[in-house]
């Protein structure tokens, strides 16, 4: 499988998280962006596991970090079989006037006709 067709699709799902989760405050919208059963592993914390986890994760993570807005970028897509891995880098806006940037890497996999991430594994450049 050939990553090129989904990607306009993962640009869709990505600017979901950015525009409607990060903006937006909209936490509900991540049941667009991840699939049921996903994973998300963020440094130095445990392992969170299904879609309902990661949405308290993440309004907490926002909340505490004083994220303002996220620009994901996508470095590198390739096929694995049925799934997709993303290599990509997100710039962060932080409530202090700061920036973070991070690197991540993203399991994608089709769920109710869409791609959608599955494993999600990022860290802070130093």
């Amino acid at each position: 499988m050939n990553p090129a067709p989904a990607q306009s699709e993962m640009r869709g799902t990505n600017r979901i998280f950015e525009e409607e989760v990060v903006l937006k405050g909209d936490f509900d919208a991540l049941d667009r962006v991840y699939t049921a059963d996903a994973r998300i592993l963020p440094p130095g914390a445990e392992m969170v596991s299904g879609r309902e986890a990661i949405k308290g994760f993440w309004k907490a993570a926002v909340a505490a970090m004083g994220v303002t807005s996220g620009k994901l970028e996508t470095v590198e897509a390739e096929t694995a079989g049925d799934r997709i891995i993303e290599i990509g880098r997100a710039q962060l806006a932080l409530g202090d006037g700061s920036q973070a940037t991070v690197k991540y890497v993203v399991v994608w996999k089709r769920e109710d006709g869409a791609w959608k991430w599955h494993i999600d594994v990022w860290n802070a450049n130093a």
